[in-house]
């Protein structure tokens, strides 16, 4: 058998999932960056699906102007080295028109760089770092940046009547940018951060951490990860009798978190973007529809790739199907009702919203709060980056 380099393997398997008919029947071409293999694969699943289901409506609803959409998906395995050439793929060979990062900061980072050179809109679904939309004004964010969740954070353990933080942190840019803005916040608070702790992506037995955290009788644990590793690190902390509340981000933000930590995720309370108890039609059109397609339940990284591309899809119903700056302006100024909430963008193409705040009760995601606060949350401008 030959042998073949990851990325030919991972761009040979992407070209096979498309979300629509082969290209040669598809009239206008997007593109999906995710992580389809590798250590954040279920959420490439995720994004993948998510993504899949809002061009599949699209294209049974008419498509664009009666053109279909073809989802043009390739596999960065949230890796920059991957994401890199994915990224010039799809805009020299595939000639999408626009594109998707349902991935990580670090990929998403690494590949905004490529869509802005070619001026081609690139619209981020959920990763988080700052610099993201800094790189150029054809790039948009659907998601709360990492700050702004951070500081989120720092109002939610206020309102829970705490003041003593233990601060737990993924050394990535996620982990960063969330403990940058948990300790922007802090302050407004008076809120004090008795340790602060760091790990990194691999780890998954987190005794001295533990013990340490244990030491400084925190009333209230920030942690950020991914739910492979916030799995074992909160049940790490339940296993060595810590009570305090645990907050955690997005990242938990699956149903996975609760397969592995097990009881010890009842009572978790992480910051995302998307209210399962929510009465929004379009939150509640989406769920439902996600769970007819895939037989799962959404996690907020579907929510998250799904809105990323109906914005997309918005702004090129308004353009024709015309990219470019047309679609950069066109999404610019428009308005979007999405299931996780309703979006519109400021002059750095960041979205200014409420963070939903979601308990684990009884093995599944509920409403626990809504954090509201539009100076606390404003996202930066160019005027302020």
């Amino acid at each position: 058998m030959p042998r073949f380099t990851r990325p030919v393997l991972s761009a040979a398997a992407a070209l096979l999932l498309t979300a629509t008919a082969p290209s040669a029947f598809a009239d206008i071409k997007i593109g999906l960056m995710v992580p389809l293999t590798g250590f954040a694969a279920a959420d490439g699943k995720s994004a993948h699906e998510g993504a899949k289901l809002a061009v599949a409506q699209a294209n049974a609803k008419g498509g664009i102007n009666g053109e279909k959409v073809e989802l043009v998906v390739y596999d960065d395995q949230a890796s920059p080295k991957e994401a890199v050439p994915a990224a010039t793929k799809l805009i020299q060979r595939d000639k999408v028109v626009g594109g998707v990062s349902g991935s990580y900061s670090a990929s998403t980072r690494a590949s905004a760089g490529v869509f802005q050179n070619a001026k081609v809109p690139y619209v981020t679904a959920y990763a988080i770092h700052p610099d993201i939309t800094r790189v150029g004004d054809y790039m948009f964010r659907v998601s709360a940046m990492g700050e702004v969740q951070g500081r989120a954070g720092a109002k939610l353990v206020n309102e829970l009547g705490k003041k003593k933080v233990a601060l737990i942190t993924v050394k990535n840019d996620f982990g960063q940018s969330l403990a940058a803005g948990f300790k922007e916040g802090a302050p407004k608070f008076n809120l004090d951060i008795v340790g602060e702790h760091e790990y990194s992506l691999q780890d998954r037995q987190f005794g001295p951490l533990v013990a340490k955290v244990k030491s400084q009788t925190p009333e209230v644990i920030y942690a950020s990860g991914y739910y492979y590793t916030a799995g074992p690190l909160v049940a790490q902390l339940r296993a060595a009798g810590i009570t305090a509340p645990i907050i955690g981000q997005e990242g938990y933000d699956s149903e996975k978190f609760m397969e592995i930590a097990g009881a010890a995720s009842e009572g978790v309370l992480v910051t995302t973007s998307l209210d399962r108890d929510s009465e929004r039609p379009a939150t509640k059109a989406f769920l439902s529809a996600y769970r007819d397609a895939t037989k799962e339940g959404a996690d907020m990284v579907a929510a998250s790739t799904y809105t990323a591309v109906t914005v997309l899809l918005d702004g090129l119903r308004k353009t024709g199907g015309k990219g470019g700056a047309a679609l950069r302006d066109a999404m610019a100024a428009g308005k979007f009702d999405t299931p996780i909430g309703d979006l519109n963008f400021n002059d750095l193409h960041e979205v200014k919203k409420d963070v939903q705040v979601q308990v684990v009760k009884n093995k599944a995601f509920h409403r626990h709060s809504v954090i509201s606060d539009p100076v606390l949350l404003a996202p930066p401008s160019k005027e302020s980056k």
